[in-house]
């Protein structure tokens, strides 16, 4: 399989990071296309543990190059931060790293723009992590205002770029809120000089990089960030990210034509977690979705919000796992589900009296879904030391037959706990 796809099918944060960690170590490159600092990845490497936001998960392994496509959009200094951060913690891994010189810049003014926008949206806003992502993608497909690395490290470039800028975006951020920051065109260049003269060395034309890599026969993998139904034009509109989080975005985010993927494997949680706004059919707003949220840690790897929780929904992932074409799924964190009499899975939706297993397209229909739940008899064994899938409890053995069943992929892989060796190969 010369280039691999790990996908989440629903609203992100379904563990990806250990399936690509596992997946990591066949692969010569591993390939971030899309978002930016807003996903989060956690991951245990040689006992410790690493919560990755911007790079690849694959940067842990000396023998990987990774990459940030043309897809991403990027905070040079997070990337800093997080490179510094592997520093202090053992992992020298700046060598390791490349930089895609079409991908944009995440700059001051995208972090005051968003932050006024969700501000003046009040109680209908999104629910964005601040970090910049959505206004610099729009200002991405906007063209006149759009910054990319292979400018930034181009000082004379960068700095005309930024002063036309701040003058057009400072007269925005007065309208939209008169007493706030006022920006500084020669501090923000001094400030991201400091930066390009750091990441410059791993700047590089990363599509034609990973077309040779294919020609010459290496392996491929694509980390995708966030999950398939904040797909910008596929999930639940508007609470999605900004960018194609779906399968979908793999070629357009990396310049690797979709032909060359062979296997594509979506990540599911074997329950539901949302962050931010939007409806969720399956959400458990009691004890029983606190009682998940304390056992599965759900809590951003980011900004540390606490992750709404709620029953598996298998139409909603259905629809995520038909949409990237994934190839089979990988279910995540089974073993946060031990301890229940009984379980429930979100098999059909009841939108005004008509059950149906489509995903509806508009947000209004989504929420006035009500979930058709099958009952799943629950297990008490601990299964964190299960290594087969037989040796599992008979009912997390059907919990995982209903899923396959219902999302209709075969299963892969059944992780029962962070390390790597807490996983079930199918």
């Amino acid at each position: 399989m010369p280039a691999t796809s790990v996908i989440g099918l629903q609203w992100g944060d379904e563990a990806k990071g250990k399936v690509v960690d596992l997946l990591t170590e066949k692969h010569d490159i591993v390939v971030r296309y899309q978002g930016g600092n807003n996903a989060g990845h956690t991951v245990k490497f040689d006992g410790k543990t690493y919560k990755l936001s911007l790079l690849p998960t694959g940067i842990l392994q000396s023998h990987v190059k990774s990459v940030i496509a043309p897809g991403v959009v990027v905070n040079p200094h997070a990337v800093l931060k997080e490179l510094d951060g592997l520093a202090a913690g053992g992992q020298d891994c700046s060598g390791r790293l490349m930089i895609s010189d079409r991908a944009h810049v995440i700059c001051p003014w995208h972090l005051l723009e968003e932050a006024a926008l969700e501000k003046s949206r009040g109680a209908a806003a999104i629910g964005t992590t601040m970090r910049g992502i959505g206004t610099c993608y729009r200002d991405k497909v906007g063209r006149s205002h759009a910054i990319r690395v292979g400018d930034l490290i181009n000082r004379d470039a960068f700095a005309s770029k930024v002063c036309e800028i701040v003058r057009f975006k400072q007269i925005i951020l007065n309208s939209l809120n008169p007493d706030g920051e006022q920006m500084n065109a020669d501090a923000i260049i001094a400030d991201y000089a400091a930066a390009a003269d750091r990441i410059r060395p791993m700047v590089a034309d990363s599509t034609n990089y990973l077309l040779d890599a294919l020609d010459n026969g290496k392996w491929l993998l694509f980390e995708g960030a966030q999950g398939s139904l904040l797909d910008v034009d596929h999930g639940t509109f508007p609470y999605v990210t900004s960018s194609n989080s779906s399968g979908c975005g793999i070629h357009s985010g990396s310049g690797v034509p979709e032909r060359e993927i062979k296997k594509m494997i979506g990540v599911v949680k074997a329950y539901t977690t949302r962050v931010g706004g939007g409806p969720f059919p399956s959400e458990l707003d009691n004890e029983i979705g606190q009682r998940i949220r304390i056992a599965g840690n759900e809590f951003g790897t980011v900004t540390g919000r606490p992750r709404r929780c709620g029953w598996l929904d298998a139409v909603a992932t259905r629809y995520g796992a038909r949409i990237s074409g994934v190839d089979s799924i990988a279910i995540a964190l089974l073993d946060v589900l031990s301890g229940f009499d009984e379980l429930f899975i979100c098999e059909a939706y009841d939108i005004d009296g008509r059950v149906t297993r489509d995903f509806p397209s508009r947000c209004e229909d989504l929420a006035a879904a009500k979930p058709v739940l099958r009952r799943v008899p629950g297990w008490q064994e601990d299964i964190t030391g299960i290594t087969k899938f037989a040796d599992l409890p008979a009912s997390a053995q059907q919990y995982v037959n209903d899923v396959k069943k219902l999302v209709g992929k075969p299963v892969e892989l059944v992780s029962v706990g962070p390390d790597r060796s807490q996983t079930i190969r199918m």
